[in-house]
């Protein structure tokens, strides 16, 4: 496989990245622009543009957590076209378990002296491992029995497993005393970037800033998208995903173990899933066994948006969706004079635009695209 074939993805990411952020500020401006003559007490143009650059730094970051995890859903429903509604509570799982490495660390005192980058590492890989052999465990439990059974069962058993890891995660971290909201204990990463600073109308200087926690988010993202792409595109392994996402029992004919192909898809699909909760974790600070419910289901709507089964899709779905729900939370409640709160309704947009792609383009804004799922 050429580098353009691994770095290829990179540019479609880069112009949804790009042109998401032009339509929505054009869309914003043009609405505040409509409106201005309606609010007497704020000048909605200018407020409007000059928050605008740190809304689309927000929406960045924002989409990059969606996309990150909808990269789990895309592997698993790529090969057995099954959507596993666990992968929210995996991710959760690989939060917890960067918590509880943080924890050790704290106690020990090595917390503080360790580079905050080999934290980093250290913490992905724990939550990697520990995420993705959970993910196969579940798929041999849970999911392999039912595998020729009416795809209303397995979803089922993955509601059911869902459940069993909230609680699960609940049980372990009172009794091993992270408590219900564990803290994420990280080394000093530094103040956030200033990436800017733009001057408001009143004469203040607002600055554009990106925390480090959240470049790290982003960086960490892309190379998950490169290696994905890279592992399913140029290797033996990616060859096998791809026969047995195409045709299972002609693989199977082939010599290929297709019992083993789709463990190790979950186990690559809870890989990237606890990756993606360590690197949440760390941001936010603050885990709990319920955090991987919403930010699943959101994920779940940015694969969906990008085009299920589609890796770069994921990644442009998630990054389509954060800008989306950046922008109302940002917005909503200064174009509406504060007759509606963009934080509260910012989660509608995503089950709203659920209910549109399946409506008008259930095969995602890549969907077409690709000849084959995985």
């Amino acid at each position: 496989m050429t580098l353009a074939g691994v770095f290829g993805p990179l540019g479609q990411v880069f112009i949804f990245v790009v042109g998401s952020a032009i339509v929505l500020s054009v869309i914003t401006v043009l609405i505040a622009f409509l409106l201005r003559g309606t609010r007497t007490n704020v000048d909605l143009v200018q407020a409007t543009i000059t928050i605008l650059p740190q809304v689309i730094v927000d929406g960045l970051v924002r989409g990059f957590l969606f996309a990150t995890i909808a990269l789990g859903y895309t592997m698993v429903y790529g090969v057995l076209e099954f959507i596993n509604f666990a992968h929210g509570e995996i991710f959760m799982v690989g939060a917890f378990s960067g918590a509880a490495l943080g924890t050790v660390l704290a106690a020990s005192g090595v917390l503080p002296v360790i580079p905050p980058l080999l934290f980093v590492l250290i913490a992905v890989v724990v939550g990697m491992a520990v995420s993705g052999t959970l993910a196969m465990t579940i798929e041999r439990v849970a999911y392999r029995p039912l595998r020729n059974a009416p795809r209303l069962v397995p979803l089922i058993s993955a509601i059911g497993v869902s459940l069993l890891l909230q609680d699960g995660m609940r049980l372990i971290a009172n009794v091993t005393g992270l408590g219900f909201n564990a803290r994420f204990q990280t080394p000093n990463f530094g103040p956030p970037l200033q990436l800017a600073q733009i001057a408001a109308a009143d004469g203040r200087t607002i600055p554009v800033i990106l925390d480090v926690r959240a470049l790290i988010f982003i960086v960490a993202a892309t190379l998950m998208l490169i290696g994905l792409n890279y592992l399913v595109n140029a290797t033996k392994l990616g060859t096998a995903i791809r026969a047995v996402a195409q045709d299972r029992p002609t693989a199977s004919l082939m010599g290929i173990n297709v019992n083993q192909i789709i463990a190790l898809t979950f186990l690559i699909g809870g890989a990237l899933g606890g990756a993606a909760g360590v690197l949440f974790g760390i941001r936010v600070g603050t885990v709990n066994p319920y955090i991987g419910f919403l930010p699943g289901l959101k994920a779940f709507t940015a694969a969906v948006l990008g085009g299920i089964g589609n890796i770069p899709g994921a990644m442009v779905g998630g990054i389509v969706l954060g800008f989306l729900e950046a922008f109302v939370a940002s917005y909503l409640s200064l174009l509406t004079g504060g007759a509606f709160s963009g934080a509260s309704y910012a989660d509608i947009v995503a089950f709203a635009i659920l209910i549109l792609i399946l409506i008008f383009r259930p095969s995602g804004l890549l969907g077409e695209a690709v000849s084959q799922k995985v």
